[in-house]
């Protein structure tokens, strides 16, 4: 009896043993299949993403706006556009796309300066070497792209409504002080320059005005006065030569 007891105890747990090793398992290869979309930037008042913010009118689009952090993710919401194959996705590399009337927006967002640039370069070869159906641009570290647009000048107004909105704060003393203040003291000089050559200039223009229509004035008046004075003559009633004007 107590040989039939154990065994049965041995049995029951080894099938919990196989059900839960197979839980495990599943659990795995789901999570390893379907990894998660995570931000770097969550917004504290909702949780979202805060790319996703950044997309122009956000809560009119936001039922078909979508948040990836990997190129497949992306691809399979912008399916036949082969110019997100020649874009890098590296690590920390975030992309939002939602549909707008003028098209559908998608903004890849990198973590430095160098790596947009160097995707603006890709997609700029890509634009010279087809034809391209779509509006693409470059906005600081953001590269945005107008796919399935008819009317490019209507897709170009929408992305003059995306705006980088991140800054830079150093947490020690800015490395680049020195070059700001020597930019700003050439910008600065620069402008004083300008401005008194652009004073002077004015200043010698109104004194010659000024002088010339003084003169005009100097002038009638005088001729005026000229013209209303009487004859005179020191001949003696003699005939004599009216050289100067004055007399008659």
């Amino acid at each position: 009896m107590n040989i039939f007891s154990a065994y049965n105890f041995l049995q029951k747990r080894s099938v919990a043993i196989l059900a839960i090793s197979i839980l495990l398992v599943w659990s795995a290869t789901a999570g390893f299949g379907q990894p998660a979309q995570k931000s770097q930037e969550i917004s504290e008042a909702d949780g979202q993403p805060v790319l996703l913010k950044h997309l122009p009118d956000y809560t009119s689009v936001q039922s078909s706006a979508g948040f990836f952090a990997d190129k497949p993710g992306l691809k399979s919401a912008v399916s036949d556009q082969p110019v997100l194959d020649v874009v890098a996705f590296d690590g920390g590399t975030e992309a939002v796309t939602a549909v707008y009337p003028q098209g559908r927006l998608v903004i890849i967002e990198y973590t430095n300066p160098q790596a947009s640039i160097e995707a603006d370069t890709k997609v700029q070869q890509f634009i010279g070497s087809t034809q391209p159906n779509f509006v693409y641009r470059r906005i600081g570290n953001y590269n945005a792209f107008v796919f399935g647009t008819t009317d490019a000048a209507a897709a170009g107004e929408l992305l003059d409504q995306v705006k980088y909105q991140k800054t830079v704060q150093w947490l020690g003393e800015d490395p680049y002080i020195l070059k700001k203040l020597e930019r700003y003291m050439v910008t600065t000089s620069k402008d004083i320059m300008i401005s008194t050559v652009l004073v002077i200039v004015l200043g010698l223009a109104v004194s010659v005005l000024a002088g010339i229509v003084t003169g005009i004035i100097f002038f009638r008046v005088r001729d005026q006065r000229r013209a209303g004075r009487a004859a005179f003559s020191d001949a003696g009633g003699l005939t004599r030569l009216n050289l100067d004007g004055l007399s008659e």
